[in-house]
């Protein structure tokens, strides 16, 4: 139920019950419109009556507007929505038998359940004949399996078939949504003497309509694509800064962390748990490739004043986790170059310089100082590391892979 379970607003648990509150809504809805009446569907027909037609249009318009904007934000994940399929002639067959439904019957399968509901005998003998309908298309289905996937035109768009945006379709239907409530309004008055009875003057529908159209006008310019967020980083902007190259972190800063345990900074083992349980870095939070995207880990991924470094047993991984995670918006994280392949290799062949420059001297005893420390399992373990406890069991270093 986007966008509440999708942004962890609520667990999927919640799903059910929000949708039965959402069903009585939509009932308590068709009712307050009068569609437990069979002469409302039936107007649109006659043309006495555009009651359904100006409510499923502005239910139509505003479903489009929500998934558009909720799709643009990243609160709903649109490869997750099934489009169905056109198969154009079953659809032509299928809208033909639902129309005259409609005109003999007075009622669609919605609104007859809700006229059900308060006992009007038409609409239960409606709901017998759809019954009827469904089970006897299922025992005969058969007969009409080839024709049920003829015309496959698969899953297309109007926006698509036209050569236009979807932005520039959306404001198309907004308009054609305001002229036909106002044409029909107009038909209505000509036709229903009723309602033309009733005194509309003094009444302004301008403020609405121009917000409306408002609207539609900010949908053309808005791309039709998902993204995680409101923070999300500019295509341009990270490709700049994939390019630079400046988000890596060499492996003797994060060494010095280990060793000291004071420096600022928050190691994240983006491999698979079994990976991280075999060997993983100590102080280090295992954070699955994966599982980036989840919101139990956003706390720590928006740390503040403190460097986010990712690594995995090569840098690919690693590389690949951080520019996720900059697509998402998260700053102040890079990755360990050479990942724990390219620590390890700096400690094993750590070969005592002959040059008199103090700089490798101090390299070389700091790295020594590292490697003991690996060896025996030995850290600085004065203060505490900002997040969960290290673990200082260690066995193996994982070699190879990404």
């Amino acid at each position: 139920m986007g966008p509440l379970i999708p942004q962890g607003i609520i667990g999927m648990e919640w799903d059910l019950f929000f949708a039965l509150f959402i069903g009585i809504g939509f009932g308590y809805v068709l009712e307050s419109a009068g569609f437990s009446s069979s002469r409302r569907l039936a107007g649109v027909f006659y043309g006495y009556d555009f009651t359904v037609l100006r409510v499923f249009f502005t239910a139509g318009v505003t479903a489009m507007i929500g998934v558009f904007i909720m799709n643009y934000l990243g609160w709903i994940d649109m490869s997750l929505v099934f489009v169905n399929p056109t198969f154009i002639w079953p659809a032509i067959v299928g809208g033909a038998v639902m129309g005259f439904g409609f005109i003999f019957g007075g009622y669609c399968p919605g609104t007859s359940v809700t006229a059900a509901v308060i006992g009007k005998i038409d609409a239960w003998v409606f709901l017998v004949g759809i019954f009827i309908g469904i089970l006897a298309y299922g025992e005969f289905f058969f007969l009409f399996e080839e024709f049920s996937v003829s015309g496959n035109l698969g899953t297309i768009f109007i926006f698509d078939s036209l050569g236009i945006s979807a932005g520039w379709f959306a404001f198309l239907l907004i308009a054609v949504a305001l002229i036909a409530f106002g044409v029909t309004a107009m038909i209505e008055e000509k036709v229903n003497t009723e309602s033309a009875n009733i005194d509309t003057k003094g009444t302004s529908y301008l403020i609405p309509v121009a917000v409306t159209l408002l609207i539609g006008v900010v949908l053309i310019f808005t791309p039709f694509g998902s993204i995680t967020g409101v923070k999300e980083l500019d295509k341009e902007q990270l490709e700049g800064e994939i390019v630079a190259g400046n988000h890596f972190v060499h492996t003797d800063e994060v060494t010095f962390k280990l060793l000291n345990d004071y420096h600022p900074i928050i190691l994240v083992d983006v491999r698979s748990a079994a990976d991280a349980n075999e060997f993983s870095l100590p102080g280090s939070i295992n954070i699955p490739l994966e599982q980036l995207h989840r919101k139990q880990w956003r706390e720590t991924l928006t740390s503040k004043d403190v460097k986010i470094v990712f690594y995995s047993n090569s840098t690919v991984l690693a590389d690949q986790a951080w520019v996720i995670a900059r697509r998402m918006g998260y700053s102040n994280i890079y990755v360990m170059s050479g990942g724990l392949n390219g620590l390890f290799e700096s400690l094993e062949n750590n070969e005592k310089s002959t040059c008199l420059k103090m700089e490798a001297e101090f390299a070389h005893r700091f790295r020594e100082r590292a490697r003991k420390a690996f060896k025996e399992g030995t850290f600085d373990t004065k203060k505490e590391s900002p997040k969960p406890e290290p673990d200082f069991s260690f066995t193996a270093a994982a070699r190879g892979g990404c």
